[in-house]
């Protein structure tokens, strides 16, 4: 294995351990969901989490920073 391509995977492993023991922390399962809010709503009036409940929601999002 050239080093690079060794660091490389070290690199990502490590990265892997710190982030996945956290990375539901702010989920947790029996607990409401928090309001979605926004400033601009496409294609709907704003919805609210009473609204959609017993709903299949998909919700998407995005920024662009």
């Amino acid at each position: 294995m050239k080093p690079i391509t060794l660091w490389f995977f070290i690199g990502i492993v490590a990265a892997a351990l710190i982030i996945w023991p956290n990375s539901g922390a702010a989920i947790s399962a029996g607990k409401a969901a928090p309001e979605i809010t926004g400033e601009h709503w496409l294609n709907s009036k704003p919805l609210t989490i009473a609204g959609l409940r017993g709903r299949v929601v998909l919700v998407e999002f995005w920024t662009y920073g």
